[in-house]
C-alpha cells in the first residue's frame, strides 16, 4: 500500500514539474482571436485579444519558448522575443501581435538582436493594456542558442 501511495505522489509530482516548465511553441501563442475595440484614451481602434483556452491553461505558469531576441528600444529598456527577425517581426508589418512576446528579464540579458534564444518566465495573458504585449513573460531567462 505504501509503495503505491509513493508511486503515486512520484507521478502526481513528476506531472505538475513537467507542466510547470512548459516549452511552447509560436502555434501555441497563435490560440488567440483579434477584433477591433475603440480606445477612448488614445481615440482609435486597437485589435484586442480574446485567447484561446489552451493558452488560458498557461497563464501564471513558467514556460520556455525559443525566437528571436530584439531589444526594441535600442538602449536596453524594451526586449521582446518574436517568431520573426527583427525585419520581419510584428512592428514591420510581417506578422500578427501572436508572433511576439514582451520579456521582462530578472537581470538585463547580455543578447543582441536576432540572436535565437529560449526565454523562460511566468506567462502573463494581457487583454487590456495597450501599451503592453498581448503576452508578456515575467521574472524571466533566457539562454543563447546561436
Amino acid at each position: 500500500m505504501l509503495k503505491s501511495f509513493l508511486f503515486v505522489l512520484f507521478v502526481t509530482q513528476v506531472s505538475t514539474f513537467a507542466i510547470a516548465q512548459k516549452k511552447l511553441t509560436w502555434e501555441d501563442f497563435a490560440d488567440v482571436n483579434f477584433e477591433p475595440e475603440y480606445n477612448a484614451t488614445y481615440d482609435m481602434h486597437f485589435l484586442m485579444p480574446t485567447f484561446g483556452k489552451k493558452i488560458t491553461t498557461y497563464r501564471g505558469k513558467q514556460v520556455s519558448i525559443k525566437g528571436y531576441f530584439l531589444d526594441i528600444s535600442g538602449s536596453g529598456e524594451v526586449f521582446l522575443i518574436s517568431q520573426n527577425p527583427m525585419a520581419s517581426c510584428f512592428f514591420c508589418g510581417a506578422a500578427g501581435p501572436e508572433t511576439i512576446i514582451e520579456v521582462n528579464f530578472k537581470e538585463k540579458p547580455p543578447f543582441r538582436t536576432d540572436q535565437i534564444v529560449t526565454v523562460t518566465g511566468i506567462l502573463e495573458l494581457n487583454r487590456n493594456n495597450v501599451d503592453h504585449c498581448n503576452y508578456i513573460l515575467k521574472a524571466a531567462t533566457g539562454q543563447l542558442i546561436n
